[in-house]
């Protein structure tokens, strides 16, 4: 379960785990607007106030905002999966 103003842990894996190729681009779009508000929502609510659940899903998602890539992220880029291959 995610805290108040947060996107479900659901919603992110469900993201996370479709293949870029196979989305339109509305949920591209969904997708980056979904993300910079769960991003902004993460930065804004104190560590402390966060539930656990919700602090394992940030260091997760790599929502914990230090610029790190997300293990989601690098399992994606592992498997050709991710937007950071090179053509």
């Amino acid at each position: 379960m995610s805290d108040t103003g947060r996107q479900s842990m659901t919603d992110k894996a469900g993201s996370a785990l479709k293949p870029d190729s196979q989305k339109s681009t509305t949920e591209h779009a969904s997708d980056t607007v979904k993300g910079w508000s769960d991003s902004a929502a993460s930065t804004v609510q104190p560590q402390g106030e966060k539930s656990t659940t919700q602090r394992m899903g940030d260091s997760v998602s790599g929502n914990s905002n230090d610029n790190q890539e997300s293990f989601v992220d690098k399992a994606k880029n592992a498997v050709g999966m991710g937007g950071n291959q090179q053509k």
